[in-house]
Parts: structure tokens; C-alpha cells; sequence
């Protein structure tokens, strides 16, 4: 047996000069630009880098015209702070179609309609948490973490649903989206006569702009609990796969597609899903989660495995970044905004 090492020859593999793409160390300074500051997270590696691509990758996406824009929203984004990006987007032309979650659109309606959301804690120091939880019950607050909404905003957003929403559709069975551009319709007068000091929102703008809003688990919502009760005693009623056809030719009929997905659940799939009906699927799409994939669950799920589902074309440019979507989301959107100004 030759021992190579004796024999003078060298047994490591082959390679090329190991020199391409070195990492660079973040320089930050005051006065900054978000374009400047994507760029240094483009220098840096690991969620950095991931965050420079969603930049690039949105920012392409946004600059192309032919590209159609289907955003997914699932968390607490809207008591979070997160609505005005999104009708910005929207009023933009930035944003083709959104699907998001009853709950998001429960909050956006209380903010247009004139209640907040407020600063708060989720660890007061002198209670315990259950203890703490308990004392906001008793006050009538409810708490997302670390916002907290009174519980009578929620009595204005009844109110604002039987006599500006439901009293103008009547005893129609309608779709999802017919349903939420009626809301967006009430969001933005009632903001307007009002003189409300707060944006019309998310569902106000898209109504404004014609872009559809689908919301496929809005069952499990306030917005639709009050649905449904009305449904109990008129007869108004909504048609869940009535959204399926519009959305889906909006895919078909699309030269270009991106699905930018904010968190998961039913909106990550749903928008995801609609290339399973079409001979095409996305050139580009961007995740915000923080998910982890080894669970199995679709929430989680890469954009990799997304592509073996043909979901996503084989080169489609695509990112996942995993952190805080209400810090990512900010981010994202200003810095690929900025690239293409």
C-alpha cells in the first residue's frame, strides 16, 4: 500500500483560488441612507445577507411593471404598527393583490373608524403574568404582547359593521373579497366624514386602488363572528370559494408573478397555492417568518420546497429572511423602495 504522504504527493482535492466574495464588516454612520445601510447588511453574512437579497429581490419585483405582486399578511401586523406600510404599498401600485387574515382587518377597521392601540407590557413588575392578565380582564383590556386595545373599540367596530357595511349589502350571499371592498368602502367614508385623525387603512386604500383583498380563514376573526351572526338572522351570507376564480385568473393571466409572504398560516399558503391552478408559478418571492421548517408544518415550509410543488419556477429568485417580520417588514420596504427611486 502507497502512502501518499511519503510519496511526496499532495491528497486534498482540487480548487480554485479561494478569493471570490469575501465577507465585509458592517460600517455604520450617522446620517445614513436605507440604501446605504442595505448595502452594508449586503457586505455582512448570515440574516444580514438574507436581508440584502429580500431588498434586492422586492426591489426588482416592485420595478418591474409586468410583474403582479400578490402579498400575503398573517400575525398581529396591524396592532403592531405595521398598516400604514402596507396602504402605502398599496397606494403606490406596488401590491396587485392581498391576502391576509380577518384579525388584520378587524384592527385596520377599528383604526379608521377612530380607536387605538396603546404602548404597553407584557411583564408588569408588580404582578405575575396570569395575575396581570387577570387585572386587564377585569378593566376591559385586551393584550397582543406588548399592545393593548380597550374593549370598547371593538363595540364601535360592531356598530360600524351593522350600519355601514351590512345595512349596504343587504340579504346577498356575496364573496370574501365583495365583502371586504364593501368594508374598505365604510372604512374610508366614515374616516372622511368623521375627520377621523388617523389613515383610512389597509382595506380603505385597496378599495380605493381596486385591489382585491382576500381574507380565506376569515371565519376564525371578530370580523367574521359578526359575519356570521348577521348570517344567522338575515339573508346575508358569504361564498368562500366565489374568491377562488378572480384570484386565480389574476395568476393565470399574469406575464410576471411575486409573492412577497409575511409570516404563515392561510395566507402564505393561499397565496403560494394559486400557482397550482396555472401553467405558470413565481419569478420572485420573499418570506418573512420566523418559522422553523423541521416541524413539517406549511408555515415553516422553505421557499425551496415551495419550488417542488411548482409553486416556484426552478429559477425563480427567491429569500427567506428569519427574525421579527415587524422589523424586517420596515426594512425590506424602505430599502427596496430606495433602490428604486
Amino acid at each position: 500500500m502507497t502512502d501518499d504522504a511519503t510519496d511526496g504527493h499532495d491528497s486534498s482535492p482540487a480548487r480554485e483560488a479561494f478569493d471570490h466574495d469575501p465577507i465585509g464588516h458592517a460600517r455604520i454612520s450617522a446620517g445614513m441612507t436605507v440604501a446605504e445601510l442595505a448595502a452594508e447588511y449586503g457586505n455582512a453574512g448570515i440574516g444580514a445577507a438574507d436581508l440584502a437579497e429580500a431588498i434586492d429581490v422586492t426591489a426588482e419585483a416592485f420595478d418591474r411593471e409586468e410583474t403582479t405582486v400578490f402579498l400575503g399578511l398573517a400575525g398581529a401586523m396591524v396592532p403592531a404598527g405595521m398598516r400604514a406600510i402596507v396602504a402605502d404599498l398599496i397606494r403606490e401600485g406596488h401590491i396587485d393583490a392581498l391576502v391576509t387574515t380577518g384579525a388584520n382587518l378587524t384592527h385596520d377597521s377599528i383604526e379608521a373608524i377612530g380607536g387605538k392601540h396603546h404602548h404597553g407590557t407584557h411583564d408588569h413588575p408588580d404582578y405575575g403574568e396570569r395575575e396581570f392578565d387577570e387585572r386587564l380582564r377585569d378593566e376591559g383590556v385586551d393584550r397582543i404582547y406588548n399592545v393593548y386595545l380597550p374593549q370598547e373599540h371593538f363595540t364601535l367596530f360592531e356598530k360600524h359593521l351593522r350600519t355601514e357595511v351590512f345595512d349596504a349589502i343587504g340579504e346577498e350571499v356575496v364573496s370574501i373579497a365583495e365583502f371586504t371592498r364593501e368594508l374598505g368602502r365604510a372604512n374610508a367614508e366614515v374616516n372622511g366624514r368623521e375627520e377621523i385623525n388617523e389613515d383610512a387603512g389597509i382595506a380603505a386604500a385597496a378599495y380605493e386602488h381596486d385591489v382585491p383583498v382576500h381574507v380565506p380563514a376569515i371565519q376564525d376573526s371578530v370580523l367574521g363572528l359578526q359575519a356570521w351572526l348577521r348570517s344567522q338572522v338575515s339573508g346575508f351570507s358569504l361564498d368562500a370559494l366565489a374568491d377562488m376564480s378572480p384570484l386565480n385568473d389574476l395568476a393565470y393571466g399574469a406575464d410576471s408573478t411575486a409573492a412577497i409572504v409575511v409570516g404563515g398560516g392561510v395566507p402564505k399558503n393561499y397565496v403560494l397555492q394559486t400557482m397550482l391552478v396555472t401553467p405558470g408559478a413565481y419569478d420572485y418571492a420573499v418570506q418573512l417568518t420566523m418559522d422553523p421548517p423541521q416541524t413539517g408544518g406549511l408555515s415553516g415550509a422553505t421557499l425551496d420546497e415551495a419550488r417542488s410543488w411548482g409553486k416556484l419556477k426552478k429559477g425563480a429568485k427567491n429569500v427567506s429572511v428569519y427574525a421579527d417580520a415587524t422589523i424586517t417588514l420596515p426594512l425590506v420596504v424602505a430599502g427596496a423602495l430606495d433602490a428604486i427611486e
